[in-house]
Formats: C-alpha cells, structure tokens, sequence
C-alpha cells in the first residue's frame, strides 16, 4: 500500500503539463541553409510536414500558419538574426486568435522560451515539449507514464535555474531557507534529485519484474521478434496481420504505441512465436526522452529477432531508416541481432509496380497482405538459425515412451500414425540440446532432415 501510495504520488499532476483545451498554432521552422547543423537527407517542407504531423496527433490543436524562416545559426539566443526575427514577430502578430508558436527545434532554453513568449505574446513550444505533451496524452500503463516523469526532470532543473536567476535579479542575491543553511536552488534541486532516484527505483522494479516474466518465457521457449521502426510506418498493422488479433486496433497517428505489448502469432511450420510492438522513431527526438524510454527498449536486446519496418510510401523513408538504424546502434544491442534484421518495405500498395533496391529488403502491404507469406517464411529461417532449433521428421515406435518425451521436450507439430507396424512419422521443432538427447536415449530411431 505504501509503495503504491508513493507510485501515486510520483505520477501526480505534472508542472509542466500543457494546459488541456484548444490551442491555436502558428509552426515555424528555422531553415538551416548551411552549415553542419544543415541536414543532407531532408528539406524544410518535410521537416514542416513532420511538424505539423505531430500538432495533429494533439486533439483541438489547430495550425493556423506554417512559416519557414532562414537562419544561419539556430543555437542562438533569438534563433533568428535581427530582421528575419522582426519579420517573424509581424506575421506572428497578424495572426487571427493564435495562442501559440510550435517552434520546429530540439530543445530551446528556458531563458530564450521567455525571451520569445514575451516579444510574441504567446506560449512557445519546442520539439521536446510538444513530443512529452504527445506520450503523456498516449501514456496507458504506469511504466510508461514513469518514463514521462523521468523525462521532465532536466526540463524542471533548466526551468528552476531560470526562475532563480530571475529571482535573484529582483532581490538582488540568493536567500536561505528560514535558517536552514540551504539556498532555494538547492532545496528544489535536492527535491528534484530524490524525486528523481525515486522514479528511477520505480522503474528498476518494474524492470526486474519484466525480466521475471522474460525467464518464464525463456522457459517456455517462444522465439521472440521485435517489430521496429519509425512512428507511424505501421508496425501495429503489421502485427495484426501476422497473428490475426482482432483486438488491435492500429491508429494513422505518431506515437500510437507508448508501451511494449506483446502479441502470439504461428510460422508456417507452426512454430508459436511473440511479436513485440514497440515504441516509434522519430528524427530529432530529444535525447533525454530516448534515454527515459530505454528501459522499454532493453526488451529489444533480448529478442531473438528483429523486423525493421519501413513506410516506403514517405518522401523521408531514407533519412526515417538512418534515424531507427542510429538509435538501435545507440542500444548496446548484441551485434548478430543487428546483422540478423529483416527489413520490410510497407505500404507497397500505395507504389506502382515497387521493386525494393536494397538486396534482401521485402516489399510487403501489411493493410492487404501482400507478401505476407514470404515474410512469415524469412521469419522462421532466421528465428531457427537464432534458436538453434530444426524442424525434423523421427519414426518412433508407439509403444515405446518416444512419443511421449518429444511432446514433453520438444514442439510437436504433425503425428501420422501407421498402424499396420504399430509406429508413427512426428514431425518436431527441436533445439540443438534436445535432439543430442534424443539421438543418445533413441540410438535407433530414424531420423528424417528436410
């Protein structure tokens, strides 16, 4: 009771939660025309597009305007130079009823948020706040809206050091606490930490409790695949399609999946296997919200394959594959399982006459099934090379315990009984270990390899 009092209390009202209701919005993105900030795989329309992608996610946001304005430098503090930054502030102010300005950035300091919502008069978001506002309206389950908390926590530290300087310049240097010998500052950062180390407990349990469920499942011996990919390139779909869940319901919006969630699907041999949905990619995405959501990716490092999904439909599908690829490489994850990855080129339906140009990649319409069988197939060579099962046909005798022992230790899949010599055909899907076993208690009994 204690400790979910204490979850309760970690997952209280944030401060830094927007306002629900409607908000009218004005994107502008600051073009990079050179430079190294300059991204070679894009252009300011697509990153636009993707901007306004994630303001539609949000119910009763509205774009009024999308504005791209050249800039040469965006670190620093107005992000603009003197006359694009007047131009930007006139059309901002000729904007009927906006209520705020989705500035297309990473991160921007508290200290520039202030500057900027006071020259505009609205509320300025950045990339960090409007994605946090996106997982927090889609947070289900008590690990993911943990990660979200863990995910505030350098935004609350950037904002305090801001309202204390800001403090100190109107009463001219810090107070302490009622005699505590402690500044404000470092009562709220000592506040914060423990908050912090609490959060961070939180999930470590949780994390120790998913890894109970692994070994229960390592147990059992379902292979797993993960299915990866950029937000929205219809990993839902896809997943749907290859179990035949009627419960999924895949939505065309970003970050639809938050939360691991695990769903069972047969290989044509059928072989039971767990498909795990996770969270999706994003360019830009904030390096602190990556981290926060680690722990859910770490469930990657354990599969035993991974499925790349990419929409091939998607003018960024080169640079949305760089960005999965980067991310997954950040993981740590065991270097055979990035050489193992099956890459799926979705949406195929949409592209006339599609030939993938990448050697081995899969064109697939996981919305009509096309190429879905090719799939399942490359899916079960991989999952018996990264198991170390075969699938194999024995003769056993029905009187002796063969039979029995196979079902106990192995997966059987087919019994054709021939009753005229009192014996049967199994056809099984066995690991390595077990089949040395076998071969040792059944000296002489026939062995059939595909």
């Amino acid at each position: 009771e204690d400790e979910e009092a204490e979850l309760e209390e970690l997952l209280g009202p944030s401060p830094l939660a927007l306002e629900p209701g409607a908000q009218r919005v004005a994107v502008v993105h600051p073009d990079v025309k050179w430079g190294p900030k300059k991204s070679p795989l894009t252009t300011a329309e697509l990153q636009v597009a993707e901007a306004v992608a994630l303001v539609d996610t949000l119910q009763n946001w509205t774009i009024l305007d999308k504005i791209i304005i050249p800039t040469k430098n965006p670190d620093k503090k107005f992000i603009f130079g003197k006359g694009n930054f007047q131009v930007l502030t006139e059309k901002i102010k000729k904007l009927p009823y906006v209520t705020a300005v989705f500035l297309n950035v990473e991160r921007i300091s508290s200290l520039t948020k202030k500057e900027l919502e006071d020259a505009w008069g609205v509320k300025v978001f950045d990339r960090y706040t409007v994605v946090l506002h996106i997982f927090r309206c889609n947070a289900r389950t008590k690990e993911a809206k943990l990660q979200i908390a863990l995910a505030e926590i350098p935004l609350l530290r950037s904002n305090l050091k801001n309202e204390v300087s800001q403090l100190d310049q109107q009463r001219g240097g810090s107070r302490y606490i009622m005699g505590s010998g402690e500044t404000f500052m470092e009562t709220q950062n000592r506040i914060l930490k423990e908050k912090e180390l609490k959060i961070r407990s939180a999930l470590e349990k949780l994390r120790r409790k998913r890894s109970l469920l692994r070994t229960q499942r390592r147990k059992r011996e379902f292979p797993v695949i993960s299915v990866m990919g950029y937000t929205n390139c219809g990993k839902t779909t896809l997943i749907k399609a290859l179990t035949g869940e009627a419960g999924l319901q895949p939505r065309d919006q970003l970050f639809a999946t938050l939360d691991i969630t695990a769903h069972a699907g047969y290989l044509p041999s059928h072989m039971a296997v767990i498909y795990v949905d996770t969270i999706g990619f994003l360019t830009n995405l904030p390096h602190s919200l990556v981290e926060s959501f680690s722990a859910t990716l770490e469930e990657v490092a354990y599969s035993d394959l991974i499925v790349h999904v990419r929409d091939i439909t998607h003018p960024e599908t080169i640079l949305q594959k760089a960005t999965v690829l980067s991310v997954l490489k950040n993981l740590n994850l065991p270097s055979h399982l990035l050489d193992s990855m099956i890459e799926v080129h979705n949406k195929v339906d949409l592209v006339e006459r599609y030939k993938p140009t990448e050697e081995n990649a899969l064109a697939i319409s996981a919305l009509h099934g096309h190429g879905l069988e090719e799939l399942k197939e490359e899916i079960e060579k991989k999952i018996l090379i990264a198991t170390g099962k075969k699938i194999l046909t024995v003769n056993v005798n029905l009187e002796g315990p063969q039979l029995s022992w196979l079902y106990k230790e192995a997966t059987v899949q087919e019994v054709e009984v021939m009753p005229e010599d009192g014996t049967a055909r199994v056809k099984v899907i066995i690991s390595n270990s077990a089949f040395g076993k076998y071969k040792n208690l059944f000296p002489s009994s026939k062995i059939f390899m595909p």
